[in-house]
């Protein structure tokens, strides 16, 4: 019975929490395991790692460490398990800029790993308010129209894609036209 009580206490308070909050979807723990993964697919590969190999578990500490670094600003879920996402991350070691990162995923089936994953846009390095308002409003249109092709030739909103890098879903990491 306690149980039960408990988890309608979490379906009410995370009810409360707008639908496009990390809180509205997860817990504190489940944010976390969930931003990792993003991270490991995100970041520089850990020393050692590989695109193919970067998700083993030798390599989680790596990515457990920088998750001070990035914070899962939004997510809201659209449909059919999709999710759209804002990320706010660093910029390599470059620490007065930040980055927003606006993309898409569905989690798959009984975990908080995400699978089909898109990085659709990047902003530029911005100060971080900067980055992180435009990178609400890239969101907020990635959710309603469902793509930012029109904002894609702002280059003061959108650093990438661009005319040589394009995003690649199976390995997930930007690369050049080929």
């Amino acid at each position: 019975m306690r149980i039960f009580i408990c988890f309608l206490a979490f379906v009410f308070f995370a009810s409360c929490e707008p639908k496009d909050s990390p809180k509205h979807y997860l817990s504190d723990s489940e944010r976390d395991s969930l931003l990792v993964n993003i991270i490991t697919l995100v970041a520089e590969n850990a020393t050692y790692a590989n695109d193919s190999t970067r998700f083993n578990p030798e390599f989680r500490s790596y990515y457990v460490q920088l998750l001070p670094k990035y914070t899962l600003e939004k997510l809201e879920k659209t449909g059919e398990g999709q999710f759209v996402f804002l990320l706010n991350r660093p910029v390599g070691h470059l620490t007065k800029y930040r980055r927003s990162v606006i993309g898409q995923f569905q989690m798959k089936e009984g975990s908080l790993h995400p699978e089909n994953f898109e990085e659709v846009v990047n902003t530029p390095h911005l100060d971080p308010e900067t980055a992180l308002k435009r990178g609400k409003f890239l969101f907020k249109e990635l959710v309603k129209k469902g793509n930012l092709t029109e904002y894609i030739p702002l280059k003061h909103y959108v650093e990438w894609p661009d005319s040589t890098l394009t995003y690649h879903k199976k390995f997930n990491r930007w690369a050049f036209h080929e």
